[in-house]
């Protein structure tokens, strides 16, 4: 097949405009599906007092990630990705829309809400390696970065605004106000996708070599990375990472309620919220280092010592600036490690790719969620509570009493963080994975594969 031309400056024009108009519909849905979630999970606890069966919805959304990725990554490079994408957000939508049907006649039950969150996680992992390569076809590889940062900021917002906005509108409209908000971002989210056109890839010799059978298509993303020294040495530094900081996740709670009170812990979310909302706006507009191995790498050594930095002090104001700052580094870590692998991935093998990956990366965090309250509980809070082990030596340094052995726990994770992400310096292939590994986008000015005069590239239908 021919080199297809270089990109006009009015194809890269048109090519960001679909992508912005694809990433709005994607942002408000985001943002839909948190207000959602904070509803739902306030209805069962009200409805059950049971906290087994909020930690159950919890699993619910995270089991068909790990079981179903490598399987939808193979569809998704199959199938047309924006097709892709419009089958998931109408998949979750229609999960969202039968939670209200049974809520309005009066037949929702618990067990409705576990299966429609297990629905909408299974088109969800469907979603996300589409909406990555798509993203991928549509921005310059130079401006990855920054659309990284822009990808993450539904999720900030969402963290700053869905539980008070959701808070708010279940007490004065009830659980079927806030689906229906949540139903008509998906439908927004639906239209953007079809009033735009995104190209397909070129077929790559990675591609070609992958091809066959749905199970040999699913195992190819696993064949693709551990070929690849620095890649699949990334993808472990996050795995480690991943089950740290999901051992913070469920105790970040206990820890300030131990310290003070609950309307003090919302205002400390708000401020978190906001440390990862300015950092996708940092991200965003910057687009991180240059080289983005120290997007990585630099980025989640400072997030290791700000999770040391939770675990020094009781005093709310080092909580809160401790948080802020751990926040900001995640879009940065999160942006800088995406455009490494868009641009390092064939265009066409992606969805495999990023399902594999994904799945790989996320697979420690339910054994973090396990085994993080009976550490807390019954290690290390002992450790420091008057008389105990470490309260003369360790105690002395960072107090003792309610919440300190918690905190001692982050100081530790914090430390192993910063040695993971040392190690990766350490690591040649990792280090060098941006020399190493040949990229599979072009620069701004070179031919993009896929992208034959003949298509219209991302112009309106």
């Amino acid at each position: 097949m021919e080199a297809s031309p270089a990109k006009s400056p009015s194809k890269i024009t048109s090519s960001m405009r679909t992508f912005f108009i694809i990433w709005s519909g994607q942002l408000v849905s985001t943002i839909g599906s948190a207000l959602t979630g904070f509803a739902l999970g306030v209805w069962i606890y009200q409805e059950t007092g049971s906290v087994t069966l909020f930690a159950m919805n919890m699993l619910a959304f995270a089991v068909p990630n790990l079981l179903v990725s490598p399987f939808a990554g193979a569809l998704v490079d199959r199938w047309d990705r924006r097709w892709v994408m419009i089958m998931s957000d109408t998949g979750a939508g229609l999960a969202t829309l039968a939670i209200a049907i049974l809520y309005m006649t009066d037949n929702l039950q618990v067990w409705n809400i576990i299966l429609a969150t297990a629905v909408n996680s299974a088109f969800s992992t469907f979603q996300w390696p589409a909406y990555s390569a798509v993203t991928t076809l549509l921005v310059p590889k130079e401006q990855l970065g920054r659309a990284g940062g822009m990808v993450q900021i539904g999720e900030a917002i969402s963290n700053l605004v869905a539980p008070a906005a959701a808070g708010a509108l279940y007490v004065t409209t009830g659980l079927i106000g806030v689906i229906a908000i949540d139903f008509a971002t998906y439908l927004f989210a639906v239209l953007t996708l079809l009033l735009v056109r995104v190209p397909s890839p070129e077929r790559s010799a990675a591609g070609e070599e992958g091809k066959g059978s749905i199970w040999k298509e699913a195992i190819y993303g696993w064949t693709y990375i551990s070929a690849r020294a620095g890649l699949l040495g990334l993808l472990f530094i996050f795995a480690a990472t991943n089950f740290f900081s999901s051992l913070i996740m469920p105790l970040i709670t206990p820890l300030i309620l131990d310290l003070t009170s609950a309307d003090m812990l919302g205002y400390l979310f708000s401020i978190v919220g906001l440390g990862m909302l300015v950092g996708t706006l940092v991200m965003s507009a910057w687009g991180g280092p240059k080289r983005r191995i120290h997007g990585v790498l630099g980025f989640l050594m400072l997030s290791g010592l700000f999770t040391s930095l939770l675990g020094v002090s009781p005093l709310i104001s080092v909580l809160a600036a401790a948080g802020f700052l751990l926040m900001l580094t995640l879009p940065i870590i999160n942006g800088s490690s995406q455009a490494i692998w868009q641009s390092k991935v064939a265009p066409d093998v992606q969805g495999r790719v990023f399902s594999v990956r994904r799945m790989i990366a996320w697979s420690t965090m339910p054994l973090a969620y396990l085994i993080a309250g009976p550490l807390a509980d019954n290690v290390f809070n002992p450790l420091l509570v008057e008389g105990g082990a470490l309260a003369d030596t360790v105690g002395q340094l960072i107090g003792v009493g309610p919440g300190r052995g918690t905190g001692f726990m982050f100081i530790l994770i914090g430390v192993v963080t910063v040695l993971v992400a040392g190690g990766g310096y350490l690591n040649s292939h990792v280090r060098n994975l941006e020399d190493e590994l040949p990229d599979a986008m072009p620069a701004e000015d070179e031919p993009v594969p896929g992208t034959a005069e003949s298509r219209n590239y991302g112009e309106f239908e």
